[in-house]
């Protein structure tokens, strides 16, 4: 069965819970394409030969979930260069036997614009950086959490400003807003979307 949910969204919305949620309940693969350009943005050199040589050992860096990462990752995201390199990759994950869930910023509306399933999500910046500011720490963050709202802010506008594959929604993708929601609630949400679109393609 090749059947593949793409999910796209803001840092910190909740996507990438979502997706490894999704992917143990149907019994798909899961990637998170966000550590694929981390991976790029953290081993330094020029991004595009290290987006080119890139291998599933660089996924495995304990520094990929760092602050600085997730920087340097939208740094080099929008390097056309460096898409490029992590293209077909993402496209042969997704169309692999056995179901693909993928999460990333571009999903939907470049890596796999015929998914079965493409789903948005979101939240407010607060919410958001309210997340991201607990798990650095909370009150024990190097960072306040004054801070990590301007990074988001920033991060925001580079990601949806950018020429090449901006951040936004699908034109067909269903909008899933967590701001308000318990992540049981956003994973039932999601999980009726692929349930529907399963039967539909008679896989029910």
């Amino acid at each position: 069965m090749i059947f593949t949910v793409a999910i796209d969204g803001p840092a910190a919305a909740g996507k990438g819970t979502i997706g490894r949620a999704l992917a143990e309940r149907f019994g798909f693969a899961h990637l998170d394409t966000g550590l694929l350009y981390r991976a790029v943005g953290v081993k330094g050199g020029d991004p595009v030969a290290a987006a080119e040589a890139l291998s599933e050992a660089d996924l495995m860096r304990a520094d990929l979930r760092s602050l600085e990462a997730g920087e340097a990752a939208s740094r080099v995201a929008v390097i056309p260069g460096v898409r490029a390199a992590l293209l077909a990759f993402q496209r042969s994950f997704a169309r692999r036997e056995g179901g693909a869930v993928l999460d990333g910023r571009d999903i939907g509306t470049v890596i796999c614009p015929a998914a079965e399933v493409k789903l948005f999500v979101t939240a407010s910046p607060e919410v958001r950086a309210q997340r991201r500011w607990l798990e650095l720490g909370g009150e024990a963050a190097a960072q306040s959490y004054e801070a990590v709202l301007e990074g988001v802010k920033a991060r925001d506008a580079r990601d949806m400003g950018r020429a090449d594959a901006p951040l936004k929604p699908a034109a067909d993708a269903v909008l899933i807003d967590t701001s308000a929601m318990s992540a049981e609630a956003a994973l039932d949400a999601a999980g009726t979307q692929v349930r529907a679109a399963l039967a539909r393609a008679g896989h029910g």
